[in-house]
């Protein structure tokens, strides 16, 4: 699309490369948060600052701990969890204190937090060196929440948030401009190469963002100029990309929308006219002249069919419309007749009058719009009369009832020279009626030109019906040709018309005409369209004739297959039963009616393609019978075929088709009867401005007289008075600056009325949400004051401390309990890995037929479906995902250890991983090793794989820090897999997962208890155990049944340990709460004490960080998902 001059402001052209489309794809990276991270991003949730300033200045060297940068399972950092809250002073804090932007600022856009966009495009101006990519275009886009077209100036455009958008456009952005669908530069070329779903949807990302009504109403001159050029390309979008239709039209409603909208907005009728009458390029209206609507030409051009439907557009036209007839819409319908018969009847009076003295009061009356809709009307239903009188040979009837014997004599002399006989006085007023409207058409499609003329489909109406009326008069001027040039080469021409030629040039006159004749009457429906009740209806039944052009074409392909095949079915018995109908020696051209009656009317049935097609269309209406199936000579078998053929067609054609029809045109009219009004007007406004126009005032058959008028321009040809470039320029720049004035209070009404209905919103979730953030900030920061002037302040509870709101809890359970966006392995591998080989048709036929011969063995449907049944649990539980977390663990240690006994492939290595081993050669023991590390990488770890509780990330540290922790206990149930020092490496954080050290927030002593005591051992090999490698399992037999008593022993040993443990477990317990109590007693008897004495500042606990409460859980889940604090 060529861009127009109201779209030059709007559209700038992208003078930097753009990146290439097909990129390499990187999966996303799983963060593992620790206890610190967690901490600080529930506290910029809650938006405490204070202990998000505290963290982060105490871990400023301890990056390892807390990461500024570190995002929750739906990759959000602190800072787009300030922006969704809406806190600006937690914004301006992690800024100050160093965090990565990335693209914060297009999320401050998507939540329309004006505050937000202006601190980070002040922030990003500051940071930003030329020539490097801005922070959301350095994003990693496998990480990134928006694609790569998608700029701050495109998304403030998709949320139509004319806030942002102004201080968008007041920083100089723009926006680029989007090439046409059909470009072949470099760029599309390459783009549509490497990525065409990406360079489609960039299109459609440009386009929505140029819809945008706030954009059009900020950066374009002529906003209605911008909607209606808009709309016209999206509707020819919509059509070259079908895929994305629904979107193009989306947009294009939305356009025309905001066109229509502005006139909701036009308070004045000289507001109208000038926004109506407006031209750049042409004549320059003036308010008292002659209105040219210019602008709402325009509007019917580019189909905007709600902006000329407008109430407002509507009466303007009206007005227009009925000028020159006061008072002619308040009088009853008896005397609107008979005002609308008085000005038919003196169409010729006003047609002379105006022919010749076009600017006389008479005259001046008949270019009133209305008056020349009359006269013309009226001029065309002359002309259906006479063509009604010469069907009805009108010449013969009168004579015949009022004529004497001599005109009788006339009469039958004109009977017998028929033939080639010329025009009587009725067909003669016809041909004057057909050259005058000839030169009607002719004179349209010069001033129109021939795109916009065959743009009106009543255009090509007339087109066809002049068309033929020019065929009728040629024919029988040929036919008169021919019977004088027989007639004076002595032959007689005339003789009966059952004697005349098949086609003889007057026959084909007769058939050219009868076709004008309809094309004629039925024109009338396009008069009708101004009629309020039958306009709607006309357009209906309008829009059905594209369903029924749609039927026909399945209809006639089912019609010709139906025609060939019983063609060639019944073509020789036909031609049986025609030799019978001529069958006279004497006479072989004369078929025998009186004789061979039933032979002569079926033999045409099935003669040949064309007559079977047109018998097979009849039958459609019930024409044909069955008799026309018992020819002569015709077999049982070709009967009975012929006969199936024909139902199968009367089922197809008949039943279905024509029941589909019905169907097709009932859905059409329900949906095009919820708009005919809107079409009504519209299709009547395109027939009003016609009349609008000056020309073609007199009707047919004057308007091929020359008037007073035509004789004024020939004599001033040449001497046209034309302005000077100066006058035209002033007049130019005036009829500019008026419509500006009226654009630009269009377009502040309409910003108001929308900003209006966006504060008109009563209290929404997030003006809650934002309240309880702002009361929570007020809270913690209280708290915090408080702590720091030395004063007492209260232990908040787990639940006091919870963010409020069902949103904040979802969000904070996802965060302790490490949520992550993946797969679970397991379920889908175990329901495929029965079906690995490939499905080869082929081959599964081979195998059909060799088992037809070994026997017939039934299958057993209970034991394959208990075998392909996967799912025990539909809810699962905890412990399978631990075990499920655990496993995943040790399969990526030996995947991804270089230094592991697996991956090495050393025989003697690998004898160490299993002691099974040594027992077979040592190119055995290397495949077995290879088996194993393809066995592994198919369950490898996804990216954004779900995470159980956060054990995964405080696990790994206790391991790290206590590598003598059950590591006998280890090897036992790893079948002596992995070495003493091996054990170390299979807690470590491998392919990709950080390794967190220990945390300096205290964890809860109860759970390090556990973990060091046997029933912790205990619970750590029983995870173990899980894991064992499948192949180890289907080793040899005799090793498998040492493995199974060892393991029974172990089960025996264990189980007397964990008796052991639990009465030393339960007395530990009550050591530490009687030392609990008395600590606590101490600590009351210390507060007591610094009460009564002076204020001092108090000793900060160690163990208990600002604002955060001790979480007393009672399971030990619990306590490693919370790390023992909060």
């Amino acid at each position: 699309m060529n861009p127009s001059e109201s779209q030059q402001n709007l559209l700038a052209n992208e003078t930097t490369g753009r990146a290439p489309s097909v990129q390499s794809l990187s999966p996303p990276t799983d963060y593992i948060l620790g206890p610190v991270e967690k901490h600080f991003l529930l506290s910029a949730e809650r938006g405490d600052c204070a202990t998000v300033k505290r963290l982060l200045e105490e871990n400023k060297d301890h990056p390892e701990i807390l990461n500024i940068n570190c995002v929750d399972p739906l990759n959000r950092s602190a800072l787009i969890a300030a922006i969704e809250n809406e806190n600006v002073e937690l914004i301006r804090l992690l800024l100050e204190l160093g965090i990565q932007v990335k693209d914060a600022l297009l999320h401050a856009i998507k939540e329309e937090y004006v505050e937000a966009v202006e601190i980070l495009l002040e922030w990003e101006e500051r940071i930003h060196q030329p020539g490097q990519p801005y922070s959301w275009e350095a994003v990693d886009r496998s990480s990134s929440n928006f694609t790569p077209d998608i700029t701050p100036l495109v998304l403030a455009a998709h949320k139509n948030n004319y806030e942002i958008l102004k201080i968008l456009l007041d920083r100089g952005a723009t926006l680029p401009t989007p090439h046409d669908a059909r470009c072949g530069c470099d760029e599309c070329v390459t783009s549509s190469e490497q990525d065409s779903l990406r360079h489609s949807q960039a299109r459609i990302n440009a386009y929505r963002a140029l819809t945008s009504p706030s954009l059009i109403a900020l950066s374009s001159r002529d906003p209605l100029l911008t909607a209606f050029e808009l709309s016209w390309e999206l509707r020819r979008l919509s059509q070259m990309e079908q895929e994305f239709r629904f979107e193009y039209n989306e947009m294009r409603e939305q356009t025309q929308l905001f066109s229509q909208s502005l006139l909701d907005h036009a308070r004045t009728s000289l507001e109208l006219e000038i926004m109506l009458n407006y031209n750049p390029h042409g004549d320059n209206w003036e308010p008292g002249e002659r209105q040219t609507l210019d602008r709402l030409k325009l509007a019917i051009k580019y189909k905007q069919k709600q902006f000329v439907a407008h109430p407002n557009v509507q009466q303007l036209l009206a007005a227009i419309w009925y000028d020159g007839l006061p008072g002619f819409r308040r009088k009853s319908m008896i005397g609107q007749f008979i005002e609308i018969g008085k000005l038919g009847a003196m169409f010729p009076v006003y047609s002379t009058i105006y022919m010749l003295s076009p600017t006389s009061p008479m005259g001046l009356f008949m270019k009133k719009p209305f008056v020349k809709f009359i006269c013309h009307s009226s001029s065309y239903a002359f002309f259906l009369m006479l063509l009604g009188m010469a069907s009805q040979r009108i010449e013969y009837l009168a004579i015949e009832l009022f004529g004497n014997a001599w005109m009788l004599e006339i009469l039958a002399g004109w009977k017998r020279r028929e033939r080639g006989c010329i025009p009587g006085f009725v067909e003669s007023g016809v041909i004057i009626y057909v050259i005058s409207l000839v030169v009607g058409e002719i004179r349209s499609l010069w001033s129109d030109g021939l795109l916009e003329y065959i743009s009106d489909l009543w255009n090509i109406v007339d087109f066809i019906q002049n068309m033929f009326y020019v065929i009728w008069i040629m024919l029988r001027l040929t036919a008169w040709i021919i019977v004088q040039r027989e007639y004076w080469s002595g032959v007689d021409p005339w003789y009966p018309r059952d004697q005349w030629h098949a086609f003889d040039p007057m026959l084909l006159s007769e058939g050219a005409f009868a076709a004008g004749m309809i094309f004629s009457f039925l024109k009338l429906v396009h008069i009708f369209s101004v009629n309020p009740h039958l306009g709607p209806l006309q357009i209906s039944l309008g829009r059905m004739i594209i369903d029924i052009i749609k039927f026909f074409f399945i209809y006639t392909l089912v019609l010709f297959a139906f025609g060939c095949g019983m063609n060639q079915l019944m073509w020789y018995y036909a031609d049986l039963e025609k030799q019978k109908c001529y069958h006279m020696k004497d006479f072989p051209d004369l078929p025998d009616f009186d004789n061979q009656e039933k032979a002569c009317s079926i033999w045409r049935r099935f003669a040949n393609l064309f007559e079977t097609s047109q018998s097979l269309f009849w039958a459609s209406f019930g024409m044909i019978d069955l008799m026309s199936f018992d020819l002569t000579g015709i077999k049982s078998f070709t009967r009975f075929w012929a006969l199936l053929m024909f139902g199968s067609y009367s089922v197809i054609n008949v039943i279905v088709l024509l029941n589909m029809l019905i169907a097709m045109m009932s859905n059409s009219y329900q949906i095009i009867s919820e708009r005919a009004d809107t079409e009504w007007k519209f299709a009547r406004s395109h027939l009003w401005m016609s009349y609008f126009e000056d020309g073609d005032t007199v009707p047919p058959p004057f308007n091929m007289v020359p008037t007073g008028k035509t004789f004024e321009k020939i004599v001033k040809c040449g001497k046209n008075e034309r302005q000077t470039r100066s006058l035209i320029k002033k007049s130019r720049e005036k009829a500019l600056a008026r419509h500006d004035t009226v654009m630009r209070l269009l377009i502040r009404r309409y910003v108001t009325a929308e900003q209006r209905k966006r504060d008109e919103f009563g209290i929404t979730e997030d003006d809650v949400m934002e309240i309880r953030q702002d009361i929570s900030t007020l809270r913690y920061e209280l708290i915090d004051i408080l702590r720091q002037n030395g004063m007492r302040t209260p232990t908040i509870d787990k639940q006091d401390a919870a963010l409020s709101g069902k949103k904040g809890r979802v969000m904070e359970r996802r965060l302790q309990k490490d949520f992550q966006i993946g797969i679970v392995e397991g379920i889908v591998n175990a329901v495929i890995q029965s079906e690995k080989e490939p499905k080869d048709v082929f081959s599964q036929i081979a195998k059909a037929i060799g088992r037809k011969s070994s026997g017939s063995k039934k299958k057993d449907w209970n034991a394959m479906v208990r075998k392909n049944t996967t799912s025990k649990d539909p809810i699962g539980s905890t412990t399978e995902a631990t075990m499920k977390q655990t496993q995943r663990s040790i399969r990526r240690h030996m995947q991804h250890s270089p230094n592991s006994d697996l991956a090495s492939l050393d025989p003697n290595r690998l004898v160490d991983y299993n002691p099974n081993l040594s027992e077979v050669s040592p190119t055995t023991r290397i495949a077995y090793a290879k088996f194993m590390m393809g066995r592994s990488r198919p369950i490898k770890e996804e990216d954004g794989e779900v995470k159980n509780e956060g054990e995964g990330s405080q696990k790994s540290v206790r391991i790290a820090g206590e590598p003598s922790i059950g590591r006998s206990a280890l090897k036992k149930s790893l079948l002596k897999s992995i070495s003493s020092g091996s054990m170390d490496k299979v807690g470590e954080k491998a392919g990709g997962v950080e390794v967190r050290a220990p945390s300096p927030i205290p964890e809860d002593p109860r759970e390090d208890n556990v973990e060091k005591s046997p029933q912790g051992k205990a619970a750590l090999v029983k995870k173990s155990l899980d894991v064992k490698p499948s192949s180890q399992e289907q080793g040899d037999k005799k090793a498998g049944t040492d493995d199974e008593e060892k393991k029974k022993k172990e089960e025996e040993e264990r189980k007397k340990k964990e008796e052991e443990e639990k009465k030393k477990k339960e007395e530990e317990e009550k050591k530490k709460k009687e030392e609990e109590e008395k600590k606590k007693k101490e600590e009351e008897e210390k507060k007591k004490e610094s009460s009564s004495g002076p204020p001092k500042p108090a000793p900060r606990e160690d163990n208990v960080p600002v604002a955060t409460t001790q979480l007393r859980g009672k399971s030990k889940a619990t306590g490693q998902i919370m790390g023992g604090w909060i």
